[in-house]
């Protein structure tokens, strides 16, 4: 892993680029108990530890035309969701489920707890964080007809 970068990247006025142990051991470690629900109709309520990725982007010093954060996978996967609802919820950028680190079958090194959003909003494997004014970005998911918003609430697929 000592290869491992996680960058944030886009509308910033300070690029950062951190190996996994700044992250874990630099930042505030935040612990929520928050349900995870599939599109194929399970759920599971874990408890996560991360860090808050506002306190990322802090760092990284937002461009204030930022509405969008777009993120990226190691194998390529992308979904994106809106700036201030990621504020709003203080959403975590999880290292830990249950007391454990994440396996890599989990998304090791980093999984988002996209709390309040369908499974296929929760991106594993986090190497980019990228702040963005694309309000109509489409992830993996979302470019072949699932919701962007994503919501619980709403359904999945955007007709």
């Amino acid at each position: 892993m000592s290869a491992y970068r996680l960058k944030i990247t886009g509308l910033v006025n300070n690029p950062v680029s951190y190996i996994y142990n700044d992250v874990i051991s630099k930042h505030q470690a935040y612990t929520k108990l928050v349900t995870i629900n599939c599109v194929e109709g399970w759920s599971v309520k874990i408890l996560w530890e991360g860090l808050q990725l506002k306190d990322l982007m802090d760092e990284a010093n937002v461009k204030p035309e930022a509405k969008v954060v777009i993120f990226h996978a190691y194998d390529g996967y992308t979904t994106s969701l809106p700036l201030q609802y990621i504020l709003d919820k203080n959403l975590l950028l999880a290292y830990k489920m249950n007391g454990i680190t994440l396996p890599p079958e989990r998304g090791y090194p980093f999984e988002l707890v996209a709390e309040d959003k369908w499974g296929y909003k929760w991106i594993k494997w986090v190497n980019e964080i990228e702040l963005s004014d694309n309000t109509n970005y489409k992830g993996y998911w979302e470019s072949s007809g699932y919701s962007n918003d994503g919501s619980l609430d709403k359904p999945f697929f955007d007709r």
